[in-house]
């Protein structure tokens, strides 16, 4: 008699794919000698690591067998975040900020359309990216999406209001946080007419964010031409006979016009020492200078815009080799310290400048320095040679080896070897281009193509971001696992808060350095982004993979909390706004932070199980369902 031959069930299949479904976190519920053999299993202990697999080090690398080690490895995350965040704040304050600067001259765009478009979509693309990636997880789109544009909009806002009071773009404000309202609610919507998302709906919401973009940019169009009709107005009214009527029209032609060109352009700032940058107004036409606003709140000087090419020009000598003090050069740019800070420094900041190395020098030898506000603009002949061909080549070989990986075992360092090809044919272009700036250069002035430098400035700043902020978000996903903490909680709290690292510090830096309307606009328009865009094509990428995203799945337990406070938040925006004539202070700045702490109140009352949430009762639910 012949064997029967026994064909698999639904249990047999689930038996042999659950290494590849089982989540890494799982392993906190094994004994602690039982650890290293499930991590070194369990697919997803590879597949969710970006760089370093931070539950396969505690359980085989740092043979971690009881709670209390388990702790200290934990502190030594934390400090690792600290060095992320270092690393973070370094690369917006010298590189990435510098080249937003210099990209928004050179399309001739004024300070707020260049915060709700390069400086925003800057701060939320690695996120969007990052998110993207990891669309096949159970994470509540909606809740997080609302919770880290409350984040954005409430605390980063009222930070920058904090750190510089302003006087905000007046029409520009209302017009963004009107959009953002309109996005909030359209995504609402979307999620809750039929509880599932289509993919037209997916469309909708992206034609929305193009039309925003639109209307910013006709904008400043329209008003640019606006002040060409009032300049020649006010020409021809100061050629007439000055009666009554026409020094009132001149006066308000003047004075709109004055708060026009507040807003025609990035103005390029004088630097000073330190971190405490001085906020601008441009000169206005008759002369005079509004500071009633800067008087009244004791408010830092005024300070005037620079001429590029003083900066630039200023060492420029021909009467010098063209490779004069080239080494000398090369290693005064890649100091790490500077001495005479070094010297007048105290034992707290001597520290901080010692952790603060490696990330200097880093930075200093992958991304070139652009910026119109130091001398030469930033050139450094020698070390932006080597830039020419080692951007490109880590560029390249990192983001192909975190991409590229079929693997998911494959961990991406292991990966290099097999893409590592691919950043050596950048050699054929850049190694040509570098011998070229060497031969054609001079060392006391930057070239006419300086400039370029800017496009390997953004690309590694950004990479550099992305790196840092997923890093410092994925190590407190493994720390909150570790403590136990629910992955809801998590995602609306601590998970939005390393998501929106990048603009918090964007932000907060363009701030301290006098761009407080830029940074003011791109905490409005970044989270307008991150709910329509970056909401819409994850759930776009999931209609693709052929699931089926639902508004209980998507919102979750916190999403209708984080709605209710995101448009209280932005309500009162349009309240105080219009109330302080658009004056943005300090007071209003702690107000604006004060909504996203409460939000925060409320979400740690719903996890202790103290208040219920807005989220509907699953136990009233069943109780309707039955009657």
């Amino acid at each position: 008699m012949e064997e029967s031959k026994l064909e698999p069930n639904e249990m047999d299949e689930e038996f042999n794919s659950f290494w590849d479904k089982v989540s890494c976190y799982v392993v906190t519920q094994f004994p602690y000698k039982e650890r290293c053999d499930f991590v070194q299993n369990a697919t997803d202990c590879i597949a969710g690591t970006h760089f370093v697999p931070y539950m396969r080090t505690l359980a085989c690398d740092f043979k971690c067998v009881n709670q209390f080690q388990e702790l200290v490895f934990i502190t030594l995350f934390v400090l690792l975040c600290f060095l992320l965040l270092l690393c973070l704040g370094h690369v917006v304050d010298m590189y990435y900020g510098p080249a937003l600067k210099v990209v928004s001259r050179m399309m001739h765009m004024n300070e707020h359309l260049a915060g709700v478009t390069l400086l925003a979509f800057g701060n939320t693309s690695p996120d969007l990216f990052a998110n993207i990636s990891n669309f096949d997880g159970d994470n509540a789109v909606f809740a997080n999406s609302l919770s880290t544009a409350l984040f954005v909009s409430m605390f980063t806002g009222g930070l920058v209001c904090y750190i510089s009071p302003f006087k905000m773009n007046a029409h520009g404000t209302i017009r963004d946080v009107l959009f953002f309202i309109l996005g909030v609610s359209l995504l609402e919507y979307v999620l809750n007419t039929d509880d599932q998302v289509s993919m037209a709906e997916c469309y909708v919401m992206v034609m929305v964010y193009l039309f925003y973009l639109v209307v910013n940019i006709l904008d400043v169009y329209l008003m640019r031409i606006s002040m060409k009709h009032m300049l020649k107005e006010i020409e021809n009214l100061r050629d007439q006979r000055q009666t009554p009527e026409v020094r009132q029209r001149l006066k308000y032609l003047e004075n709109k016009y004055d708060e026009f060109s507040d807003d025609a352009k990035v103005e390029i700032l004088e630097r000073t020492s330190g971190m405490n940058r001085l906020s601008t107004r441009p000169t206005s036409i008759n002369g005079n200078l509004n500071n009633k606003f800067a008087f009244a709140t004791k408010v830092k000087t005024v300070r005037q815009s620079v001429e590029i090419n003083a900066k630039r020009n200023v060492f420029y000598n021909l009467t010098q080799k063209k490779n004069q003090n080239l080494f000398r050069e090369f290693i005064q740019s890649l100091t790490p310290i500077d001495c005479e800070e070094w010297r007048e420094a105290s034992m707290f900041i001597r520290a901080y400048l010692l952790a603060k190395v490696p990330v200097v020098l880093l930075c200093a030898l992958y991304i070139p320095l652009v910026d119109y506000e130091l001398d030469k603009n930033g050139w450094s002949k020698l070390l932006n040679v080597c830039h020419i061909f080692i951007n490109p080549f880590f560029t390249v070989v990192i983001f192909k080896a975190l991409l590229m990986r079929a693997d998911k075992k494959q961990l991406w360092y292991t990966a290099i070897k097999d893409e590592y090809k691919y950043g050596f044919y950048t050699f054929i272009v850049t190694i040509p281009a570098a011998l070229f700036v060497l031969c054609h250069s001079r060392t006391d002035v930057p070239p006419v193509y300086h400039w370029l430098y800017t496009i390997m400035n953004l690309t590694g700043s950004m990479f550099l971001i992305f790196v840092c902020a997923s890093e410092i978000d994925l190590l407190l996903e493994v720390i909150g696992n570790i403590l136990g903490i629910d992955n809801d909680f998590m995602g609306v709290t601590v998970n939005s808060v390393t998501g929106a690292l990048g603009d918090l510090v964007a932000n907060s830096v363009m701030a301290t350095q006098g761009y407080e309307k830029m940074a003011y606009a791109a905490a409005i328009g970044g989270p307008f982004f991150t709910v329509l865009m970056a909401t819409g094509a994850v759930l776009y990428v999931k209609i693709l993979h052929g699931q089926v995203p639902t508004a209980e799945d998507q919102t979750g337990e916190y999403g209708l909390n984080a709605y209710i406070f995101l448009n209280l938040g932005l309500f009162a925006t349009l309240l105080w706004t219009s109330t302080l004539n658009f004056y943005a202070r300090r007071s209003i700045g702690i107000f604006s932070m004060g909504i996203y702490l409460l939000y925060i109140f409320f979400a740690i009352l719903i996890w202790q199980g103290t208040v219920h949430s807005y989220a509907k009762d699953a136990t009233l639910k069943d109780a309707f369902t039955s009657d």
